[in-house]
């Protein structure tokens, strides 16, 4: 049987090593399906329940395996649905290619059903590489083009196949004018500044007597290096969230987290240092950063458009972080007062002790939030990975979860969208099915797109070689972050009809399709379910009842939010007596001078 498009296009993703793709069928794409089963497993498809599930699968797969993550779906909605996870994989700088079918080409134009201009949808979330195919010559060049594209600039690329040329016969481009002639292969090139600049940047680090830096996902290949220059420098080290698995937490000069998620050792460190070293982030929130003016500042990346964004840099440094930290190493300078770490020390051990503090108090309503996370951190696999939804459970994965070497962690950064922890979770398993995976929900994600997800590990998790894969909700009945937004940043009162969510039995449901469910509703139930979570020979859902009125503060309380919240108050919350007994001293001790927890 003569190769068809369809089949050509299989074969070359293959021969640019794509093993697995994740998506939901449809006529718009059936060509392509068609070739994917005559290949007979040289591409593994992966059933999602939900295109914009499979595009997160697939913005995970490039997260947690560096390689080029695919996604496929039909015409019209199929593509649309795809959106939202392309864009988590945009905005977190990872290699995602979507293949889109699309009407036929005799139709297009005449307003024919689920007829949509994809080309021009996709126009800002694949900018760098978006096209549609005409004639079977041209899909060698595009495969080609998109693929590499993808992986050089780590971007979303598309391409986009009317169904009934996916049927056509392939003939590859003839040799002549108006023809393309591609070839397959990338390797990705290294990176290293000019000699000078690598003399600027150390000449600036070595003049700082209190050095902060702040890492990022762009930095987690390079974890030694990390390490090698924070001790040569006496630094303190904080983590932006795409971060949290750059160093371990075992360093007590690691502050943690920062941002609105993070910590107050972080905050600390950031309004005290006298120079800002930034590697590998794109961290958006500059009020968190040292104040314009009173830090010198240097900066790694390996995207030039990411320099000097976040805070007026001395130094830019365009490069790959750990190539260019080995470079730089030579030059700096043992620090030798070590009287800055001791500080940075004393603000994180005061800051565990004050997190276990928070996480012990006792709710009045099922468990404190921070719990569960406490409780598990001592027990995370050696080799676990870990994946967060976006909402309140952010701030306890962010701030309670000490992270070790070895493991993996990630969740959606620059997009900040529920319902992506699940598939992340799912996308993990497939990568790495020896590895156990845990992903924290809140019931808001659950019940938006993630519940569905579940169907997905009841459909393959048979397959995986070690089926530990634990998915824990947080059960509140609130769409709790927004809750607190609105409390703390707004001054209004919780909005019941926006607010509030209906009860649901997760882990009934989980139970329903066949994997294990386990509920808990009280603090002393929390560490034997975890314990019988990570022991179980199946994938569980493990739903904790949890208290909606515990406030997921942020490291510094502003003068402004403060007054937001009193006004809350003043207004009337619906849940004023509870939030009185239980935040009100937390948020005035954190702009009360002299105040403690």
């Amino acid at each position: 049987m003569a190769q068809t498009v369809g089949d050509f296009i299989v074969e070359r993703l293959h021969q640019w090593g794509v093993r697995r793709m994740y998506g939901f069928p449809g006529d718009g794409i059936n060509g392509v399906f068609g070739a994917l089963n005559r290949a007979e497993g040289k591409i593994e498809f992966i059933q999602a329940r939900h295109e914009e599930m499979a595009a997160f699968m697939a913005s995970a797969h490039a997260k947690f395996t560096g390689e080029l993550g695919v996604c496929i779906a039909t015409s019209g909605p199929g593509a649309a649905h795809l959106v939202t996870g392309l864009y988590d994989a945009r905005l977190d700088h990872m290699p995602v290619l979507a293949i889109c079918g699309q009407q036929a080409r005799a139709g297009l134009g005449a307003h024919y059903q689920q007829e949509i201009d994809i080309t021009s949808m996709l126009k800002d979330v694949a900018g760098s590489y978006v096209q549609q195919a005409s004639v079977p010559m041209q899909v060698r060049h595009m495969v080609d083009r998109a693929v590499r594209i993808a992986l050089g600039e780590r971007r979303v690329t598309a391409i986009v196949l009317p169904n009934d040329l996916q049927e056509l016969e392939f003939s590859p481009p003839p040799r002549k004018h108006g023809t393309a002639h591609s070839g397959v292969g990338y390797a990705r090139p290294r990176v290293v500044p000019q000699p000078a600049e690598l003399a600027r940047a150390a000449d600036v680090l070595n003049a700082g007597s209190r050095v902060a830096m702040l890492v990022g996902a762009g930095a987690l290949h390079a974890t030694d290096e990390v390490i090698a220059v924070a001790e040569k420098l006496g630094a303190g080290v904080a983590k932006a969230l795409l971060g949290k698995a750059v160093v371990p937490d075992e360093y007590p000069w690691v502050t943690g987290s920062i941002g609105l998620l993070g910590t107050k050792p972080s905050w600390e460190l950031m309004t005290s240092c006298d120079t800002f070293f930034m590697i590998g982030s794109g961290f958006p929130y500059s009020e968190f950063l040292p104040k314009e003016g009173e830090a010198r500042g240097v900066q790694i990346d390996i995207d030039p458009g990411m320099l000097s964004l976040r805070y007026p840099m001395e130094v830019n440094l365009v490069g790959d972080t750990a190539e260019t930290l080995r470079a730089l190493l030579p030059l700096l300078d043992q620090k030798t007062d070590d009287s800055w770490r001791k500080r940075i020390v004393g603000w994180t051990d005061d800051w565990w002790k004050t997190l276990d503090k928070r996480a012990h108090q006792a709710a009045k309503v099922g468990v404190n939030p921070q719990l569960p996370f406490t409780t598990l951190s001592p027990r995370l696999p050696h080799d676990v990975i870990l994946t967060s939804d976006s909402g309140s459970c952010a701030n306890w994965y962010a701030r309670d979860l000490k992270i070790q070497r070895g493991m993996m962690c990630s969740l959606s950064g620059g997009l900040a969208s529920m319902g992506a922890a699940v598939p992340y979770a799912i996308a993990a398993k497939f990568a790495h099915q020896g590895r156990p995976v845990i992903a924290m929900v809140g019931d808001g994600a659950m019940q938006m797109n993630n519940m569905a997800e579940l169907i997905t590990v009841a459909k393959y998790w048979k397959r995986w070689a070690d089926p530990r894969w634990i998915c824990m909700v947080l059960n509140n009945e609130d769409l709790n972050q927004v809750t607190w937004e609105q409390r703390v940043m707004e001054g209004d009162p919780k909005f019941e009809a926006s607010q509030d969510i209906p009860n649901v039995p997760f882990h009934r449901f989980a139970e329903l399709i066949g994997l294990k469910g386990i509920y808990v509703d009280s603090a002393e139930g929390i560490a034997s379910a975890w314990d019988e979570a990570l022991a179980a020979r199946q994938p569980v859902v493990l739903e904790v009842k949890t208290d909606p009125e515990v406030p997921p503060l942020p490291p510094h309380v502003t003068l402004q939010q403060a007054r937001h919240f009193a006004r809350t108050l003043m207004h009337g919350d619906p849940q004023e007596r509870h939030i009185i007994a239980d935040t009100a001293k937390q948020v005035m001790a954190s702009v009360l001078p002299g105040k403690k927890e």
